[in-house]
């Protein structure tokens, strides 16, 4: 649920990119993570969730494969839970718009988040309560009529890439942007 607690690991807290910068055995709520990682792109927060979701970010990659597999992403292998570079880690455009088609689809809530420009979440540590802003890394939620969300991402290797879903005329749109 959204209100399960979640402990960040020390593997998590340590993800390189974009952060949020929890610390180790700090708790966040699965919500305030699934902020953190559709607002802000962290990476600590995406393998935090796949911790918490399949025991270690293997496992949770495992289950990522499966389910990509599944869904018919066929030109797609993740070596991790957040998307940083790792040799052998791709997929394509077409791929990534089937992922999007289906977390849409099946989760139309995600666009509530994923439309939201900044927010904040509360870090609570052994050394007291601070909030941590969070700005949305999709510059077209604030101008593109109908736009409903979703991911950007960016590495050195892959350069600035694009998932971008809208609704328009009744109809529900995505496109997607590599390098």
């Amino acid at each position: 649920t959204w209100d399960d607690e979640v402990t960040i690991s020390e593997h998590a807290a340590h993800m390189g990119g974009s952060q949020v910068f929890p610390e180790p055995g700090e708790i966040q709520t699965v919500k305030d993570l699934f902020k953190s990682i559709v607002i802000a792109s962290a990476n600590d927060a995406s393998v935090a969730m796949g911790e918490y979701i399949a025991g270690s970010e293997e496992a949770f990659v495992d289950l990522m494969n499966k389910r990509a597999k599944e869904i018919g992403m066929e030109n797609t292998l993740f070596k991790n839970a957040c998307g940083l570079h790792a040799d052998g880690h791709v997929s394509t455009a077409y791929d990534i718009a089937i992922l999007s088609r289906e977390l849409i689809t099946k989760f139309p809530e995600v666009t509530k988040i994923a439309t939201i420009w900044m927010d904040s979440i509360t870090h609570k540590t052994r050394r007291g309560e601070s909030e941590f802003g969070l700005t949305n890394t999709n510059k077209l939620i604030k101008a593109y009529t109908g736009i409903t969300g979703l991911k950007t991402g960016y590495t050195p290797e892959s350069k600035h890439c694009l998932s971008a879903t809208a609704h328009r005329n009744d109809m529900d749109l995505i496109a997607v942007v590599l390098a």
